[in-house]
């Protein structure tokens, strides 16, 4: 089974870089997209979010050209859930779950607080929220690949530049003693399982010549329940072309292929 995932940065911005003509070779059963940004009337006016044999799903913020998450899949899931049931992380279209029998695949966006205090604030009260939603999923016993952008760099080997940034949203102390304790709670950074000390980036900033000197962060996760990491077997991050500002990353499991039930091409649902 082969999971993808990738904040677009804008879906008509990263289509127009060839993200859906790449996404179509890579035989992935799902695909989770973060910061979508297009509600549907943008998407209807685009035609161009399809692929053969995948659905497509969109759980959109309701602030206009704002966030949103979708996920695409090789079959219609048994079950979809939207949001974690707040309404003000849910308003901002961050979180789209799809089941299939006892396996989960969520497409995540968590807040960055780059922007203001405020924002950072916010970061913090959804960390608390997420923190409590994914202890009740891990004790549900169900298999979860939680996919997305968290915005935070876990470890020093996770970004270019850790020591002048031990002070900014995305490394701060509170942040990385999150992802801690996410980790020594049944939760496990499939990157990191797999290639404990390579050092790779998935974000660069438009500033500078950060992407043509790699200086970059490690942002974007496939984090696993504990019940699915032996069923890892390998992980990689697309850099030989930029739909984003963010890179696809891979992971491959030894699990089912999801499989289509009905032949031909998909629309969205």
């Amino acid at each position: 089974m082969r999971i993808i995932t990738l904040n677009c940065n804008g879906l008509r911005s990263s289509a127009s870089k060839g993200v859906f003509d790449w996404l179509s070779t890579q035989d992935a059963d799902v695909i989770c997209l973060q910061e979508t940004r297009a509600h549907a009337d943008q998407r209807a006016k685009h035609g161009g979010f399809c692929m053969d044999g995948m659905d497509a799903y969109f759980e959109d913020a309701q602030r206009p050209g704002y966030s949103g998450v979708a996920l695409y899949a090789r079959r219609r899931p048994d079950q979809l859930i939207r949001g974690i049931g707040i309404d003000a992380f849910d308003s901002e279209g961050r979180w789209l779950e799809a089941r299939w029998g006892d396996l989960s695949v969520v497409s995540l966006y968590l807040p960055s607080g780059s922007s203001s205090q405020e924002r950072q604030d916010f970061k913090f009260q959804t960390m608390d929220w997420l923190g409590a939603h994914l202890e009740q999923l891990r004790a549900s016993g169900r298999q979860y690949v939680i996919c997305g952008d968290v915005n935070i760099a876990h470890r020093e080997i996770d970004l270019k530049n850790w020591r002048s940034n031990r002070k900014n949203s995305g490394f701060l102390p509170e942040e990385r003693a999150w992802m801690d304790q996410l980790l020594d709670q049944h939760w496990c950074d499939s990157f990191r399982q797999l290639y404990p000390e390579v050092a790779e980036y998935t974000w660069w900033s438009n500033r500078g010549r950060a992407w043509d000197n790699n200086v970059g962060w490690r942002i974007d996760y496939q984090l696993v329940s504990r019940n699915l990491a032996d069923s890892l077997r390998g992980a990689s991050i697309f850099r030989e072309q930029r739909f984003s500002d963010h890179a696809p990353y891979t992971v491959d499991f030894q699990l089912p292929r999801l499989r289509r039930r009905e032949a031909g091409i998909a629309g969205e649902r």
